[in-house]
Parts: C-alpha cells; structure tokens; sequence
C-alpha cells in the first residue's frame, strides 16, 4: 500500500504545500507574500492574516497537480517550528483540522531539519552520513546528518545570520527587501575590490553581527568622502560583501571537513540559492576531493516538499503527533 503525504508549511511569509507518494514528489506548490516588500521585512500579523487566505488553495492545487484525491492520503506533515508563531499556527490548525476528518495521522516536522531532507526530495542523493551547511535568514549552521532522522549541530552563528548579514547591508544600500538575491545579481557584474574584515571566532562556530557593523562604518566613512560612492560602486560593494561571506562560510565548512573527515558535503536553506555560494562550493569541492550536493532552486527557500520528505521518515519510523501538537516559535535541534 503507497504512503501519501500531504505536507504543508507555514513558519514564515510563503504558504506551501506538497504531496508526496512513497519518497516521489507529486507536486510542490509554494504562494508567497510580495506585500512584505513595502515594509522592508516581513510583518508577522499580515503574514499570517495572508496564510489564512492562502492555505486552502494552496493544498487544493497541490492535491489537483498531484492527481491524488484527499481519500486517498496517508499522513499530513506540518512545520511545528521554528518559526513565526502566528504563522505556524495557522499551518498546524489547518493540518490538524485536515488529518483528524479523514482519520489519519499527524506528523510534526522541524523546520530546519527539513531545509537539510530537502536534498531527498530529488536525485542524486547524499550517501550517508554527510555534512550539511544550512543558511537562511534566521539560521547558520553546520550539521552531521548520521541519518534521516538523527542530526547533530556541530557549529552554528553565535549571533546574526548569513542571510541576515546579506540583508541588512542591502538596507544600507537602500535595495529593495529582500535583498540577498539583488546582492547576488549585482555582484555577478561586479569584483570584490573592498576589504572587509573576517570575524575571528573560535571552532565551527559563525558570528556576523561585527561584519554587519564593519560593513555600516565602511559604507558611512566612504560616502563622507564621495556622496556618489554607493552608486558609483554598487556592484563591486555586492561583490565584496559577498565574497566575505561566501568566505566566511566554506571556511568553517573545510575545517568542519577536516575534524569530521566526511566528505559527502551539501548545502541547504534559502541562501543555498547565492550564486557566490553555490559556485564556491563546486570549486571547493573539486579541489578538496568532496562530493558536492547543491539543490535545485526551488528546494532551496521555503517549500513544503522539504516538509512532505521529513514527515515521509518520520512515518516509517512510527514517529507521530496527536492532535495537542503545537506550534513552537523556537525549537532545539533535535528529533
């Protein structure tokens, strides 16, 4: 008998579902929330006042592109967390609801954990166990993956997040939000002619709260000495920003290479789409002797196949939630 999973995840502005059938993706659709861009971030209240609007179309189109009728599903696998809290809670209500009229079972899914399953999703495969550096707007982490469902945090940021660092200096620079992607197009015309300064900080560990500083006073000193210096040099600005952190982050993931001595090694979460990242990665890989997993775009960000494909092993595993599962704002590491 086939397993069929309904997966669906809400944990920050994009409204996604998935269906997956015995490990295959059927559909993976994904509404996000272009209204965030006007405030510069995202608002959780009109996050999740839009996941309430988006969640029913989003699970009939994926249940419609999937060719599956709700009858016939298995589980329903939602993000419990991290996350924004309003918008986890309309996720879990919507699953719960869901999974407790058709009778069958609830599966609960940590959401950076899945950003790491999200390369099971499609082929090839990391053998295991591998190494994974997940990046995101809120998490930097490295993780040993020992197996689908038993994970370990080797280093993580101490403070801010790579793809906050890219953010916010793209707010100095007054780029749309989100910016880290309009970092990476501008860079890619661009060359890191600036120096910025390398956090110092111990072991595995990220720390991008300094650079985050260094690159507001280099910015400030510079336009004192020409008005002009950002539009004059923006994309050199992007590519230097850039390339500091690309730096930053296959720098730990070499020394992480090093002590652990696999060298299976993949990348994951939203700033795996960079192109400095992905591209630095492949060359590292090929100098180092590494086999490098980089996922399709679309596995990248938010989505809820990540989610279908954690909630796919937690099944097999017997590992089920009942109906008092609630979402968590802040979640360890740890299934």
């Amino acid at each position: 008998m086939s397993i069929i999973i309904l997966a669906i995840e809400s944990s920050c502005d994009d409204t996604a579902a998935a269906v997956l059938r015995d490990g295959k993706m059927l559909s993976n659709v994904v509404a996000s929330q272009d209204m965030h861009r006007q405030y510069g971030g995202v608002v959780p209240e009109v996050a999740s006042r839009a996941h309430q609007e988006n969640i029913v179309p989003v699970v009939e189109l994926a249940l419609r592109n999937a060719g599956v009728e709700r009858e016939k599903l298995t589980a329903v696998a939602f993000t419990k967390g991290p996350g924004l809290i309003g918008s986890l809670l309309v996720g879990a209500s919507f699953a719960k609801a869901f999974a407790l009229s058709l009778n069958i079972p609830l599966l609960e899914v940590h959401h950076m954990q899945a950003h790491v399953l999200a390369h099971f999703a499609e082929d090839p495969k990391p053998s295991l166990p591998f190494l994974c550096l997940t990046v995101s707007g809120g998490h930097t982490q490295i993780v040993l993956v020992k197996n689908h469902l038993e994970m370990e945090v080797l280093g993580q940021t101490i403070d801010d997040a790579a793809g906050e660092a890219f953010d916010k200096t793209g707010k100095m620079l007054g780029l749309d939000y989100p910016a880290g992607p309009l970092i990476d197009k501008l860079a890619q015309s661009g060359q890191p002619v600036f120096s910025l300064p390398e956090p110092q900080v111990p072991g595995l560990n990220f720390s991008f709260s300094g650079l985050k500083t260094a690159i507001l006073y280099f910015i400030r000193d510079k336009s004192k000495e020409n008005p002009n210096f950002i539009s004059d040099n923006l994309p050199d600005i992007c590519a230097s920003v850039q390339d500091r952190i690309v730096r930053i982050l296959l720098k730990k993931l070499k020394l992480a290479v090093k002590q652990t001595g696999i060298k299976e090694i993949a990348i994951a979460g939203g700033v795996s789409a960079n192109s400095g990242l992905r591209n630095g990665l492949e060359a590292l890989g090929k100098k180092e002797g590494w086999i490098t997993y980089i996922p399709s775009f679309e596995y990248c960000t938010d989505n809820a196949a990540m989610i279908a494909v954690t909630g796919y092993y937690k099944y097999l595993n017997g590992d089920f939630a009942g109906q008092d599962a609630a979402p968590m704002a802040r979640m360890a590491f740890g299934i």
